[in-house]
Parts: C-alpha cells; sequence; structure tokens
C-alpha cells in the first residue's frame, strides 16, 4: 500500500496483501483505490469500516470511509402508524437468506430516483454472493404471493450490520425488511446498522450520521 494522494490521503492498495489505511491515515471520504474483490480483503475492509463504492472506468475499485456515517441503532427504527398497518394488513411475507443472489441482483437493476445507473455491476454481485456462501453476507427478503417485492443485503462484521443497497417492486416492501432487520438485529445482539452515507429515505426511519471516529468505536468494542 502506497500514498497515492498525499493532500487528500488516498492510497493504492497492494494487490499481494490485504492491507487498508487505518482510522488516523485517513483524511477524505475515499480512502483508497485498487485491489480487488478478494473475500478476505472486503472482510478486511469491514472491519477497519471501508466499504467498495464503484469501480472506475480504469478498472480501480473506490474504497470509502465516510467523515459523517449514517447509522441506525436497531432500537431507535421509526415505525409509522401507517407501516404498522402495512406490516399487519398487507400480507407480506419475510424471509432471511433464502434467495440471496436474487435480492442483489434487484438491488442493481431496479430504477432509483436522482441515480442513472447503477454501482452493482457482476464484480460486485460475485464478490458478496461470495461473502454470503462464507457466512458473512446476509439478505432479508420480502415476499408478496409467494413473489419475491423487496429486500436488501448488508455484511455482518463485529455486530455491525453494513447494509449495501435495498429495492422495492411493491410499496413499502423495502421498508418491511428494514424493520424485521432491526426486530432481528435487536433478538440477537446487533448493536448498530451501517447505513454508510445519508439520504433522507434512511432519515425518515430513523438513522443519523455520527463521526467517523465514533463508528470506528462502536466498530472496534466488544
Amino acid at each position: 500500500m502506497k500514498l497515492l494522494d498525499k493532500t487528500h490521503k488516498i492510497y493504492l492498495l497492494d494487490n499481494d496483501n490485504f492491507d487498508f489505511p487505518s482510522l488516523e491515515m485517513m483524511n477524505d471520504d475515499l480512502v483508497a483505490v485498487g485491489g480487488d474483490f478478494h473475500p478476505q480483503r472486503l472482510i478486511n475492509a469491514y472491519e477497519n469500516g471501508i466499504f467498495p463504492w464503484f469501480i472506475d472506468d480504469y478498472n480501480h475499485i473506490h474504497w470509502f470511509s465516510p467523515n459523517k456515517r449514517m447509522v441506525l441503532y436497531p432500537n431507535e427504527f421509526r415505525l409509522t402508524k401507517s407501516l404498522k398497518r402495512t406490516i399487519n394488513n398487507k400480507g407480506f411475507v419475510v424471509k432471511t437468506n433464502k434467495n440471496f443472489e436474487e435480492v442483489i441482483r434487484n438491488c442493481s437493476t431496479i430504477k432509483r430516483k436522482h441515480e442513472d445507473d447503477t454501482w452493482i455491476d457482476e464484480n460486485f454481485i460475485i464478490a458478496y454472493t461470495n461473502l454470503y456462501k462464507l457466512g458473512f453476507a446476509y439478505s432479508i427478503e420480502t415476499y408478496l404471493d409467494e413473489k419475491l417485492v423487496g429486500g436488501l443485503y448488508g455484511v455482518l462484521i463485529n455486530d455491525v450490520f453494513c447494509g449495501e443497497s435495498m429495492f422495492a417492486k411493491e410499496k413499502d416492501a423495502s421498508k418491511v425488511a428494514f424493520y424485521h432487520l432491526c426486530k432481528q438485529a435487536q433478538q440477537n445482539g446487533i448493536k448498530l446498522i451501517d447505513c454508510q452515507v445519508h439520504n433522507n429515505h434512511l432519515a425518515s426511519l430513523g438513522a443519523r450520521e455520527i463521526p467517523r471516529v465514533e463508528y470506528f468505536k462502536l466498530l472496534k468494542e466488544d
């Protein structure tokens, strides 16, 4: 690993080891480029508060650790009256880890407001499906009439669930999956859901930003 940009403290990752910059070595949100999607590299990244966001035109992976981290404490999920009615009356069935690859593929193709393209390409799909097979990645799936209509996936590291993406083909289907994620988190001792970067949808569900230093403390504590 070598320093690529001294001003912004961006590092070029080595191909022959899986090291990442430590907290003290970080400055901006983008902390490193390069490397690959070897499972151990991905695990090391999440253990160090870092995640891959996209691959550039030169086939370099960009690795991020935001200065302001969007997180949700599972007991702070904001369950509105309308969502509660949906959960009770809509007929959604929620399952875990029954169809991980279909969830991530739906996340890669679903159309989103204010986004022209997706960062979840085939490289990401293969990498995270491998993590799922190794027991590090999980999916929460929402079904209606036995059809997959919503869900989310992410990586579980040190009792922190690092959410990656979600999708919905029916109104509130992803919110229902997120509600069940928070419910399962409380039941299984997961202390934090990492939402990565701010968006209004997550904020409406109770997520908030904390400093990167605080996130690292939560990630590292037993």
